[in-house]
């Protein structure tokens, strides 16, 4: 069993904090994203794993070892980077077996575990050209190939597709997920790309300024989230945000016309605000109403539509996209009560 267990990490520069008390267990053969924006400390948190980065207090497990004083060498690790690191004039046969080639293993060996390699990632009609010669996402998977040939007890991938092209990235996360399910083994990946996370993870961590903010499955968190943050950073196009008001027990949202949501949830005292949490998906539109529309995002099957509320309040919804209204055009809008998320507007907490 190789997974992965942070107790309590914590990781300082001199007086400066970036990472507080991180407990995290990641179970063998588990595909873990991390994902925040950026600056939260995700890749900080992944290079803890990797030994690139001292943990200056807690605990780092993988498997049953206690690594979080072992060199980054002897942890049993592979790291994919963003900048694929290959060495220029090597061939991609050269660059996958180097490593095995410098801890001395036989000739033979490093030819067998090349050619599985490059076989998984569909690589063996490149082994012989040098990586000028090939493509972004050939270049990527090399860099994967490079991984697979050590046998690491837990993969490490940060940011591996953000310098690709929009196209390559779906590619290649289709790649990295066929290659998961082959192997079965131990991920890590780190991205700031929530659409990368929905799709890859079995589970995501949100950080938020080296905190975690919650741990779950994709659509736990999508279906479930703990507090504004995560709702908002989980989803496509975010959620939408706006005032409400407790009054007589339901609450008051001005942004749709006075509309009030009758919830079952436990609400703050009379009078107090709240936070109203809407999908873009969850708001219906039709003509004639007190919201405008500013400005429509065509995608074909469907469309974004960036609507500015009686209020002053900008929410986008989600129509079809043949189902065209005209920019400047008023608007109505409606929703299901059991579809808003409320969230305390001081803790920004989720109200349950």
């Amino acid at each position: 069993m190789t997974g992965v267990t942070l107790s309590n990490a914590v990781k300082k520069y001199g007086e400066v904090q970036t990472i507080f008390d991180v407990n995290l267990d990641i179970e063998d053969g588990e595909f873990c994203v991390f994902v925040g924006p950026s600056g939260c400390g995700k890749s900080t948190l992944l290079r803890m794993v990797a030994g690139l980065e001292e943990t200056t207090s807690g605990k780092i497990h993988i498997g049953s070892r206690d690594v979080t004083n072992v060199e980054a060498a002897e942890r049993g690790v592979a790291m994919v980077f963003q900048s694929y690191a290959l060495y220029p004039h090597m061939s991609v046969e050269e660059n996958m077996g180097f490593g095995l080639k410098m801890t001395g293993h036989p000739k033979e060996e490093i030819k067998e575990k090349v050619s599985e390699a490059s076989r998984i990632l569909q690589l063996d009609a490149y082994l012989k050209r040098k990586p000028k010669a090939l493509s972004g996402g050939q270049r990527q998977r090399v860099a994967i190939g490079r991984a697979i040939v050590r046998g690491p007890d837990v993969f490490l991938f940060d940011e591996p597709l953000s310098n690709l092209d929009a196209e390559l990235r779906v590619d290649m996360r289709v790649e990295i997920a066929r290659l998961h399910k082959e192997i079965g083994a131990t991920m890590i990946y780190v991205t700031h790309d929530q659409v990368e996370a929905m799709t890859l993870a079995d589970k995501i961590v949100v950080l938020r300024a080296g905190r975690v903010e919650q741990v779950g499955k994709p659509m736990d968190l999508y279906n479930n989230p703990d507090n504004r943050f995560v709702a908002g950073f989980i989803g496509s196009p975010s959620m939408n945000f706006v005032e409400g008001k407790v009054c007589g027990g339901k609450v008051a949202v001005d942004a749709f016309g006075g509309r009030e949501i009758t919830t079952s949830v436990t609400l703050p005292p009379e009078g107090s605000k709240v936070i109203v949490g809407l999908r873009p998906q969850q708001i219906t539109v039709s003509a004639g109403g007190p919201a405008t529309l500013d400005l429509r995002e065509r995608l074909g099957a469907v469309a974004y539509d960036h609507l500015i509320c009686a209020e002053g309040s900008k929410i986008i919804v989600e129509t079809r996209g043949e189902d065209a209204l005209d920019e400047g055009a008023s608007i109505s809008l409606d929703f299901s009560d059991d579809d808003a998320f409320l969230f305390d507007a001081k803790t920004e907490m989720r109200l349950r």
